[in-house]
């Protein structure tokens, strides 16, 4: 695996040490993890901040919930 240097404060290092030590991953691991984890939680928000306006235009709101009950697919656990 190719890799490159990132600056960040010593207060991050000695967090980003700590949590690779407690499980031990590497520490490339554990900044390989972190960075995943904020990309999902970012696409998350961007999800719940879609929904929010979504729901502020109730025709687009009432359309969007005709199309999913048209598209549901049960999964036998109902």
């Amino acid at each position: 695996m190719e890799t490159t240097t990132i600056r960040v404060d010593r207060g991050t290092h000695a967090g980003l040490v700590e949590m690779s030590r407690s499980s031990g991953d590497s520490l490339t691991e554990t900044v390989r993890q972190a960075a995943d984890a904020l990309r999902r939680l970012r696409f998350g928000l961007q999800v719940q901040q879609q929904y929010a306006d979504l729901r502020r235009d109730p025709e687009a709101w009432a359309s969007y919930l005709t199309e999913l009950e048209s598209t549901h697919v049960s999964d036998g656990v109902d």
